[in-house]
């Protein structure tokens, strides 16, 4: 059984979320949306087609995570290798390395 405890009102749940949805500490559902796109990325596939076009490179320095490097920077975006572990701050991290591209949402 997979999925994420919810404690809401004094009565805790279990809940299931898809792969494309990642819940907050809020509790709400987040994704991840490319705003020139308006695509809600729910695969790395997907990511990481928004992220080469950016000038984003794979970078193969640990081989747990998956991480993007850009030449004309110091950021470096790490993520679980595992889409199902990729949360709220994995996507904020996102956005905050590529203003005005991305956005994060509640569902």
């Amino acid at each position: 059984m997979s999925g994420v405890w919810v404690f809401k009102n004094g009565v805790i749940r279990l809940e299931n979320p898809c792969d494309c949805h990642v819940v907050g500490s809020t509790g709400r559902r987040k994704v991840l949306v490319h705003v020139p796109s308006n695509e809600v990325i729910t695969c790395y596939a997907s990511l990481e087609r928004k992220l080469y076009s950016l000038g984003w490179e794979r970078y193969y320095d640990d081989p747990q995570l998956l991480q993007y490097h850009k030449r004309s920077t110091v950021h470096l975006i790490s993520l679980p290798m595992n889409f199902s572990r990729f949360k709220s701050m994995h996507m904020y991290d996102i956005v905050v390395k590529n203003r005005n591209e991305f956005e994060v949402r509640d569902v």
